[in-house]
């Protein structure tokens, strides 16, 4: 380019961002990832065991070298490290139906010009509600996501040597971090409060992890129902600060902290930003889909959880780098 103008290449690659979705998406509904850690390396070979067309298979190829997922060396195809460690079908963290979801998902970006202009959702949400059958599908989906972030938590808490605790997990969804948490400390038990038809997923999911005699599940709305007082050891808030104000958060927050045991803790685990909304990337991008699914949520600051937890009668707060989340902890 002249003049030191820079070239259009890294503005087009974003502007056609879709693009990197679809080819991740379409190669996890083939199962090619899953091909390529069995064997199969070349075009001919995937296609084969996959069983769709060579062409097809060459084009997903080519997108996925492109993104950097998978890698090509003297005409052979293998997986990258992340390829292989999260879109591999059958490992604890596979991010294979999560990437199939953001395929259905692309769609609801068009109306985001005009979520920016009104400041919230054009119409009713209609997705947050208890009986949508969509939770079957989009709950197991991201389940996968949270199992760094679990695993983490379980070593900066010492879950695994901390004897018979109590667990408490607030819209605990895939019933992920219960799993995570009784798999590394044999002794304790996990209590997850959400909607009916979300639970039933999470004790499916227990009983897979053959942890389900030490699960619980109480129906209804954190919003509404009673956690107790110091009934439990440790407490979990995960992926739902952002979709909360910060009025809302502070109330949940106090309520939890009421049900914890003197010396308890709570977790959460959210995308958070730097209090000068610098970065991290991940977490200033997710701002969007708040903005296109909530009234009032957002990725809030670090500065906005320490101030909510010593409202909330906190008086210890921690940060623990979980990308792309992080882990609050207060006792």
């Amino acid at each position: 380019m002249t003049n030191n103008q820079p070239a259009p290449d890294g503005v087009l690659r974003l502007i056609n961002g879709y693009w990197a979705t679809g080819v991740i998406g379409a190669a996890s509904a083939h199962s090619l990832f899953t091909h390529l850690e069995n064997g199969a390396d070349t075009a001919a070979k995937l296609a084969a065991r996959a069983e769709i067309s060579e062409r097809g298979t060459q084009t997903l190829l080519d997108g996925l070298v492109g993104v950097g997922l998978v890698q090509l060396h003297e005409g052979r195809y293998r997986n990258g490290p992340e390829a292989s460690a999260y879109l591999v079908e059958g490992k604890p963290a596979s991010l294979t139906s999560f990437a199939q979801l953001k395929l259905k998902h692309m769609g609801g970006l068009v109306a985001l010009p005009d979520v920016v202009r009104a400041g919230g959702p054009v119409t009713d949400p209609t997705t947050e509600v208890a009986d949508n059958p969509h939770w079957e599908e989009v709950v197991p989906a991201i389940a996968a996501q949270s199992v760094p972030a679990a695993t983490l938590a379980a070593e900066v808490l010492g879950l695994a040597g901390a004897g018979p605790i109590s667990i408490l997990d607030v819209g605990g969804g895939s019933g992920i971090y219960s799993a995570v948490w009784l798999e590394a400390n044999p002794q304790a038990r996990a209590t997850q409060l959400d909607w009916a038809p979300i639970n039933a997923i999470a004790r499916r999911l227990l009983v897979e992890r053959g942890v389900a005699d030490r699960f619980t599940s109480v129906d209804g709305d954190f919003h509404t129902t009673d956690f107790g007082t110091a009934q439990y050891d440790v407490a979990l808030y995960s992926h739902i600060a952002h979709q909360e104000g910060p009025e809302n958060n502070i109330a949940v927050l106090a309520r939890l902290r009421q049900a914890l045991r003197p010396g308890g803790a709570l977790v959460i685990c959210d995308y958070v930003v730097d209090d000068d909304r610098g970065g991290p990337a991940f977490p200033l991008i997710f701002a969007a889909e708040m903005l296109l699914k909530s009234k009032q949520g957002g990725t809030w600051r670090r500065c906005d959880y320490h101030d909510w937890l010593l409202k909330a009668g906190f008086e210890d707060v921690s940060f623990h780098s979980a990308p792309p989340a992080t882990l609050v902890v207060a006792r």
